[in-house]
Parts: C-alpha cells; sequence; structure tokens
C-alpha cells in the first residue's frame, strides 16, 4: 500500500470500544438460506459446441506441489513458546482517550505513529486533546512526542495524511474550528520532527498528495474552494470556487465544480482538469453527476435526456455513463445491451485493461447482471446474471494474489445467496469447490455434493458475525482467507475461516470460528485472534504452511478485551500488533508486538523455493495451466520450510505464451453464455440486427461472430474468430462540452388544425422510421442507455493506495458530513 494505505484508524469508546478497521456487525438469530440442488463445477462449465475451440478447463484438486507435505508431521517448530515469549512486547498508554489512529510512516522504516484522542461535548462547546506517540520498532515501545504538535487538537477523521512511498512525509491538521484558518503539522523525516504552518482556509478533507511530486498538494476548504501548494504546505493558492470533488490522475487534476453555487445541485456539475496544477483550467464536461478514476479510464455519469438536451422541470432525469482514456479529450458512451432508465450502474472494478460493470435488473430486485468492457472501457459484453447488489451491499472482490481472480455473490431462483469465482477476468464464473476437510452443513439437499460459500460484505450487511473481509496480498501468491460456511447456499449462521493456496481453486477449513487474521511474511506466515467480543483473550495463533497447521502462542497472562490486528500494509513485515484494553476502573490502551523473526530462525534458500504453475493441476502437462493467455510459473516457499522470507522477496513471474482457445474469448457485444454451456449465443431481442456501436463520435456497424479476446490476454496462434468493424462516418449524438437549451413545452406551436386523415397517413409513414431510429437511439449510441444510480466506483485513491467507494443515491438535503465523490446517499 502506499500513502495513507499506510493509516488505519481505531475509534473507541471508553469501556465499550469497537474498531473500526474490521466489521463488527455482532452475532444475528436469523435463519439459515436454503439453496437448490447445486451444480457441480464440470456441469456449470459445460463442454462447448465449437470444435475449433476446444474449452481448457481448470479442474485443480490442490496445490500440483509439495504434494508429500500436506500434513502437520513435517513442522517442527520445538521451543518456539519460549522464542515468542521473549519477543512479545507489551506497551500500555497512559492516557485516557477514546480513540487511537496508527499510522505506519514509509516501507520497512519500523516507523509507527500513534494518534490518541479525547473529545468530551460541554453544551455548544467541544472539550478535546490529542496526544501524538512514535515508534521505530513497529510499535513495540513508543515515545510520546506530543510536544512536537504543541498539544493541539489533530483532527480526528482526517488528521494524518502519510505521503506515498517512502517519502517520509507526515502532515497533521489541527482542528479546524474557530479562527480564519487552521494550522497543520508537516514533518520530511518520518515524523522525527514537525513544523507547523497556519492555513488561509479550513479543510473539509484529507489534504492530498500529487502522487508523483509529493511536494504539491491539494485540499477543498469548508467555503468549497480547491487550494493547491507546490512547496509542500509552506505557501497555498486558490485556483478555484465552489469545487465539489477532487482527485488526481495521471499529470492531471480533476475536480467537479457548480457555477450555481450548490454540490447537491446534482446532473448541473461541471468537470474541469489542469496539466499545470491551477494556472489553466479546461472544462472536460458538463451535465455530470459524478465523476471516477479507475486504472487509465475516466468516468463520468451525466445526465441526458431525449436527444441529449438538458431535462425540463417536468421531465425524468436520466443519466449516462461516457469513458474517456485520454485525460477526458475524447469521450465515448458506454455501449451495453438494452436497459431501461429505472436500473442503476455500478463500476465494481476498473484496471489497465478493463471494467466490470454491474447493470440492476428493473425494479427494486437487488440482483442485476455484471458486463465485462473491452479495452477500450465501452463495449460492453454479459458476465453474470443474478448477480448480488441490494441495499448499497455487493461481495465483488478481487483476489489481488492471483491474476484474473474474482469472487461474488449471486441470488438463486429460490432467494439463497450462493458464492461463484471468476479465473478469467469474468469469461465465466464458477461455484467454489467444497473443501476436502468439511462436511455439507444443513442447508445442502446431498450430503456430499455442496459448495463453500464466502462471507462478505452482504453478510456484514445481514449482521453475520464476520469480523473481517476476504483477505489477500499481492507478493503472497495464491493465498486467500475467508470467513464462510459449507452448503448449498451461504449460511448465516457462526463461519468458520477457510484458505486457499493456489487462488481459489481447492480450499481448506483452517480455524472453526470466526476471527481477525493476517499474512506477513510474503505469505510465510499467517496469524490469526478469535473474535468474541465476550470474553478477554490472552492468545494468537499462527501458521508458517499457508494454513494448514496453526500453533497457539500465550502472549499475556493478563487477558485483555482485543479490539484490532494491525500490522504494517504490504504483508512484508514478521511484526504484528494486538490492540484492546485491560478489565480496569480506569482503561488505558494497551498493545502486544510480537515480533516472530526469531521464530523464523533462518533466511529462506534455494532449496526452500519450489516451482508452481497457477491455474494448474499437473506442472508437467504442457496443456495445463494456460489462463488469459499465457502461463505463470513462480517459485514458492515448500510448506514444510520453516525460513524467513524477507522484504527484499519479489514475486518472480515466469509468463509463457499459450496457443488462443475459446479460453480466450468473451461473448461480444449482444451475445452471451447460457448456463452450463460455453458457447455464445445471440441476444434474443438483437437477433437478426445489425449491431451498431458508437466510438470516437462516430457510428460503427459490428459484424462479429460472438466472441472477443478478453482484455489483456495474451495468446498466440491458434483459431481466431472473425470480427469486422466498418466505419460508417456518422456522427454520433455525444455531446459533453456545449449544453443543450432547455426544452419550451409552451413554445411548441398546437397541431390540432392538420387534417385527421392526413395526421393518419404521416402517422403511418413514420412509424417504421421512428422504430428505426428508436432501435439506433435506444440500444446503439447511447441516447437511451440512461443512469438511474452510479455507485460503487472502486479505484485507486490518489496518493492512498486505498480502495474509495463511490455512491450515489440523490440526497434531498445536504448531510452534515461531505464526502467528496458522491452524488447520491454517501457512504460512510
Amino acid at each position: 500500500m502506499r500513502g495513507l494505505g499506510h493509516f488505519i484508524a481505531l475509534l473507541f469508546f471508553p469501556m465499550a470500544f469497537g474498531v473500526d478497521f474490521h466489521v463488527d456487525p455482532g452475532s444475528s438469530n436469523a435463519h439459515p438460506l436454503y439453496a437448490k440442488s447445486p451444480v457441480s463445477v464440470r456441469s456449470l462449465l459445460g463442454t462447448g459446441s465449437d470444435a475449433d475451440f476446444s474449452r481448457v478447463h481448470h479442474r485443480i484438486h490442490k496445490r500440483s506441489t509439495d504434494r508429500g507435505s500436506d500434513s502437520c508431521n513435517g513442522l517442527t517448530l520445538e521451543g518456539y513458546e519460549s522464542k515468542l515469549t521473549s519477543n512479545t512486547h507489551n506497551w500500555t498508554f497512559q492516557d485516557i482517550s477514546g480513540s487511537v489512529s496508527l499510522a505506519w510512516v514509509g516501507d520497512g522504516t519500523g516507523v509507527v505513529l500513534a494518534l490518541t484522542t479525547f473529545q468530551m461535548p460541554l453544551v455548544f462547546l467541544r472539550f478535546g486533546q490529542s496526544k501524538l506517540y512514535r515508534s521505530e520498532n513497529y510499535g513495540k515501545s513508543f515515545e510520546d512526542v506530543s510536544e512536537l504538535i504543541n498539544n493541539t487538537f489533530i483532527n480526528t477523521d482526517f488528521g494524518i495524511a502519510i505521503g506515498p512511498e517512502n517519502s517520509g512525509k507526515v502532515i497533521l491538521t489541527g482542528d479546524a474550528s474557530g479562527g480564519s484558518g487552521a494550522r497543520i503539522f508537516r514533518s520530511r523525516d518520518f515524523g522525527k520532527s514537525f513544523v507547523h504552518t497556519e492555513l488561509p482556509f479550513h479543510p473539509l478533507m484529507q489534504i492530498m498528495y500529487n502522487p508523483q511530486t509529493t511536494d504539491v498538494l491539494a485540499a477543498i476548504s469548508t467555503k468549497h474552494d480547491l487550494w493547491i501548494s507546490k512547496d509542500f504546505g509552506t505557501t497555498w493558492t486558490k485556483i478555484h470556487e465552489m469545487v465539489c470533488v477532487v482527485k488526481w490522475g495521471i499529470d492531471a487534476l480533476f475536480f467537479s465544480t457548480n457555477l450555481n453555487g450548490s454540490c447537491f445541485d446534482k446532473g448541473m456539475l461541471v468537470l474541469r482538469k489542469s496539466v499545470d496544477l491551477g494556472a489553466n483550467i479546461k472544462t472536460v464536461a458538463e451535465r455530470i453527476y459524478s465523476f471516477g478514476i479507475g486504472g487509465r479510464f475516466l468516468f463520468a455519469s451525466v445526465m441526458a435526456a431525449s436527444g441529449n438536451i438538458i431535462p425540463s422541470a417536468s421531465e425524468e432525469i436520466m443519466r449516462a455513463i461516457h469513458v474517456s482514456v485520454d485525460l477526458g479529450e475524447t469521450w465515448n458512451m458506454a455501449q451495453l445491451p438494452p436497459v431501461s432508465h429505472e436500473q442503476f450502474y455500478s463500476i465494481l472494478a476498473a484496471n489497465d485493461d478493463m471494467v466490470f460493470m454491474h447493470v440492476d435488473e428493473p425494479g427494486d430486485t437487488g440482483i442485476g447482471t455484471i458486463y465485462v468492457s473491452d479495452d477500450r472501457g465501452t463495449v460492453y459484453s454479459k458476465s453474470l446474471e443474478r448477480h448480488l447488489y441490494t441495499g448499497g451491499e455487493t461481495d465483488f472482490t478481487n483476489v489481488t494474489s492471483l491474476r484474473g481472480v474474482y469472487t461474488t455473490s449471486v441470488l438463486a431462483e429460490d432467494n439463497s445467496v450462493q458464492t461463484v469465482i471468476t479465473f478469467d477476468q469474468g469469461g465465466e464464473w464458477v461455484p467454489l469447490k467444497k473443501p476436502e476437510n468439511t462436511k455439507c452443513d444443513s442447508t445442502a439437499k446431498d450430503a456430499e455434493m455442496c459448495s463453500l460459500h464466502i462471507h462478505a460484505s452482504y453478510s456484514t450487511s445481514m449482521k453475520v458475525n464476520v469480523p473481517m473481509p476476504p483477505l489477500s496480498e499481492p507478493n503472497a501468491v495464491g493465498l486467500i482467507l475467508a470467513h464462510g460456511s459449507v452448503g448449498d447456499a451461504i449460511s448465516m449462521q457462526t463461519p468458520d475461516v477457510y484458505v486457499s493456496d493456489d487462488g481459489g481453486y481447492t480450499w481448506l477449513q483452517a480455524l472453526k470460528g470466526p476471527h481477525h487474521y493476517a499474512i506477513l511474511d510474503s505469505g510465510g506466515l499467517l496469524v490469526a485472534v478469535e473474535h468474541n467480543q465476550a470474553k478477554p483473550i490472552s492468545e494468537i495463533k499462527f501458521s508458517t504452511d499457508e494454513g494448514q497447521c496453526w500453533h497457539v502462542h500465550t502472549f499475556t497472562q493478563t487477558p485483555m478485551y482485543f479490539t484490532g490486528l494491525a500490522s504494517e500494509p504490504g504483508a512484508r513485515s514478521v511484526n504484528v500488533s494486538l490492540w484492546g484494553y485491560e478489565d480496569a476502573m480506569i482503561s488505558h490502551w494497551v498493545t502486544y508486538t510480537i515480533d516472530f523473526k526469531d521464530l523464523l530462525k533462518r533466511n529462506c534458500e534455494s532449496d526452500d523455493y519450489v516451482q508452481w504453475l497457477a491455474h494448474s493441476d499437473d506442472i508437467s502437462d504442457p496443456e495445463d495451466g494456460c489462463m488469459l493467455g499465457y502461463k505463470e510459473r513462480f517459485l514458492r516457499v515448500r510448506k514444510d520450510s520453516v525460513c524467513w522470507i524477507g522484504r527484499e522477496y519479489v514475486v518472480n513471474k515466469q509468463p509463457t505464451p499459450c496457443v488462443c482457445t475459446l479460453d480466450d474469448f468473451l461473448c461480444d457485444f449482444g451475445y452471451y453464455r447460457k448456463e452450463k454451456s460455453s458457447e455464445c449465443i445471440e441476444q434474443a431481442e438483437l437477433k437478426g440486427h445489425d449491431l451498431e456501436i458508437c466510438i470516437h463520435g462516430k457510428k460503427e456497424q459490428l459484424q462479429t461472430s460472438g466472441y472477443r479476446k478478453i482484455p489483456g490476454d495474451k495468446c498466440e496462434g491458434g483459431k481466431q474468430p472473425e470480427r469486422k468493424v466498418i466505419d460508417l462516418s456518422k456522427r454520433c449524438v455525444s455531446d459533453l462540452l456545449d449544453p443543450q437549451p432547455l426544452n419550451n413545452p409552451q413554445s411548441e406551436q398546437s397541431t390540432s388544425h392538420t387534417a385527421p386523415i392526413i395526421a393518419m397517413v404521416i402517422a403511418i409513414l413514420l412509424t417504421g422510421l421512428v422504430f428505426g431510429a428508436l432501435f439506433v437511439k435506444k440500444y446503439v449510441c447511447g441516447g437511451r442507455f440512461l443512469v438511474h444510480r452510479y455507485s460503487v466506483l472502486q479505484h485507486n485513491v490518489e496518493a492512498n493506495g486505498v480502495d474509495e467507494p463511490l455512491e450515489t443515491d440523490v440526497v434531498g438535503a445536504p448531510k452534515n458530513d461531505f464526502h467528496d465523490d458522491s452524488d447520491e446517499d454517501l457512504l460512510e
């Protein structure tokens, strides 16, 4: 993680603590969900019907290496308890505080800042106190450095801003109450010293670093003015008024504004950009509701009506998504199969290759369809039906430990919730295999045939006792930790922890009951703490073989009420901290930091590594392991090697291109795959019609065999489905920059004096033309590609490296808290 990805906030109340970076919904007495008969992976995949494209299915039984070390017998950790006891460090914060915020400064520096705050409202006043602590040994001990900030009260919500990468920069924002401006404290030396600066404004949001040049900062004031600093906060310049949202793009600053003076006047916002830090500002889109950045794509949700003319007050408000890949210089409408204006869109994920988009079903059904884009982010095809998206919650998860892997939940016909996974960026979705060391639960109709189902955001919203979402790390190849249940559907009973070491193909029940967990040492070490709010804890569990065997370490003889598990972002450290408080009359913050370095007593050597082929059941099979057009081999530590991988470890990918097969193609625009089949068939409503799409302002006619290559796929040779695009050189209606005048219904002249017979003849003649025009306009050029809600855009927050959601329900009145990237009901 970068920047504020190194920041974790713990929000607490004295004697009744809770932690905000681990969701804690508590237990639920709701009844479990039951499912229809499960569909096996093999039957769901199907066999296909095109002889020229033999479908290669990936049915992996277990990780293809270390087959002989799948038991705990090979693991020897003699004397580990004494080693860990001597490397367990306790620290107590003597001040009384209601919350603590942690921030890692740099990567591998060991520097941790802890900001404790205490607030007490007194009538119309607020009494508050902040204390700053600094550690140089990953939290084993802290020094009170509150004098560096002159005991100033630091903003609890967005008071700590850490510079990206190893810049060593830290900005603390003081309380913005009273006076004409706020005060910030700036450090360039990893928090060793601070210089204070008086701001000419009160920040409304966290100060944002330019990810390319960390001396350049941006902030929005409480008056919605946009301020820029080019000298790391020493001086500030106001570059624009009435700014609603600001985001750093690649070599550009984007922000939305409203000349009418209200950020809640949705659909009337203007999107502007500057490539020279405000010296010159250019309008790139108008009539927008919201915008976002994902990968190399810039998105804008744009208000439109019939003919792309701004609607009058009596007209229905409609929205369409536009996409740009050149910093807003040119835009394309998202070309989707037919949808109505009552449906809403949601950008689930976007990278440099493609976009995942959810489109809701008509009505308040809680389900929709996932569509995946081409490499332009413009033309979309159907990927998954009955995708669960209800109450603003979706289980869509990117498995970062293996390329192309995503998991999510679907709603079956009987309203049961089931988990599916894709290994090829949405090409096809299959159920998760039942872990070999488990039995099907009571939801299963067949005691031997069932699937694993993962708890994520939906379970949290349903108050299932799930303390953490699924966890994966890019440098822990193939590893996934998740809470789940085994049956025909996800169960709302107490979940267990499951682990996969091959990117989601096979699973193992690792721990009984809910736990907090973390990945350390690039996957060479896993740690977990039992989640139980009712009683204090004194033990931590750990595994050195990717979750097969677990050992217990008693870290204290005085049990504490556990509130949070914290480790340095990036999963390279071997230190982990447990935060909480002890049962006492006056509770103080207590942290236990455990250093596992002495347990991993030697560095991993060449003999400790074994070659592993991703997406493969047999590394020796020349036909196995192809995914997205190429094979990838990795060197991974053997399960029975208890050694330290180290911070210098780099994931070494050894790609080999594959011959193209049907695996390398998605269904093209207007085509989809039925369940239990891999053949792409034409959508019924488009059968027999030429498919036309709008690209770069021109209408193009698409001739296709129903398949298109998956974005990012690198296969070579083989059979290539024929796909022709014919330029018709006609302009499409897509005008973002020059708004059209408002319609005035009163100015339209009545035609009541026209003879009835003439009207009838004209109506007959125009009927065919109207239907043709509506088809092109509605299904082709985007005139009716409407957006009711545009939400949950996952993207990298400029300097933070953290996924930030964008939710967009229209607000009726301003809220007390302002969120910078929302145009509807705002996420907490």
